[in-house]
């Protein structure tokens, strides 16, 4: 009786997966707001506008506004509520577009997906204020062609002032999206949500007192000047807290646990 002994072979040496890094990660969602029509479209509407709105002021302001900071302030507000809609298609298009379990398979830890959707809209955000800078140094070099004053003197703490708008503005979307996960409910609430809050302030004198402190709309208009105070300082940083961080927290949470299919 014989016993045959089956031949062993060596394992070769395990390599160690190396999960992507931060930036890696983030630049894939910075590739990804381009990667849909919508997004381009979106991307592409948000430029269009600020470059509209300073040809419309070379026609209509007169020489004295014609300055950097006159140029740069009207299109904060209009570039900044199409910015949220960013940071939501941005959460919410793993959903919409069946793309979440492949996504999470690539990268089990989804905290870090997450933070790298809000890493990239934040870029997102500050490269729009980058191009409402370029345009108003556009505008403010016509003026001086065209025989107008062209001033480049003005208040600069608005330029810092624009990176904080845009960025809460745009945080503030995304939050919406890491609650819901659905793009037409996300765009929707966010919408609607904060307007209601903001006529139901002005009509009730009741709500004016905690107005000044959660409707995002009076907190932010500090920021289009060039002075902001300590106490309206404050009261963003509330506003803040209830409309982006206490809404990201429980879309995170929410995130995190939801199944994918």
């Amino acid at each position: 009786m014989t016993t045959t002994v089956a031949p062993t072979t060596e394992a070769g040496p395990r390599v160690a997966a190396v999960r992507p890094s931060m930036a890696r990660l983030t630049s894939v969602e910075l590739r990804k707001l381009t990667d849909t029509r919508a997004g381009r479209w979106l991307l592409a509407t948000i430029g269009l506008i600020a470059v509209a709105i300073a040809v419309v002021q070379l026609f209509v302001l007169d020489d004295a506004q014609r300055t950097f900071t006159g140029f740069l302030a009207p299109s904060l507000l209009p570039v900044g509520l199409l910015l949220p809609v960013v940071g939501i298609l941005s959460v919410t298009s793993e959903w919409t577009q069946r793309t979440a379990l492949t996504t999470f398979a690539l990268v089990p830890h989804r905290e870090r997906v997450v933070l790298a959707k809000l890493a990239a809209v934040m870029l997102a955000a500050l490269a729009s204020v980058v191009v409402n800078l370029a345009v108003a140094a556009a505008g403010t070099l016509a003026a001086e062609a065209t025989g107008g004053a062209g001033s480049w003197d003005g208040e600069w703490a608005l330029v810092l002032h624009a990176a904080v708008i845009q960025l809460v503005n745009v945080l503030m979307g995304a939050a919406f999206g890491l609650l819901l996960l659905n793009t037409p409910l996300a765009i929707v609430s966010y919408l609607l949500l904060p307007t209601v809050w903001s006529i139901l302030a002005a009509m009730i004198s009741a709500l004016q007192g905690p107005a000044r402190w959660l409707d995002t709309s009076v907190t932010m208009e500090p920021l289009f000047g060039n002075e902001v105070t300590a106490g309206q300082w404050g009261r963003l940083a509330v506003s803040v807290l209830v409309w982006v961080a206490v809404p990201s927290v429980a879309g995170i949470l929410r995130t995190l646990g939801r199944e994918t299919s």
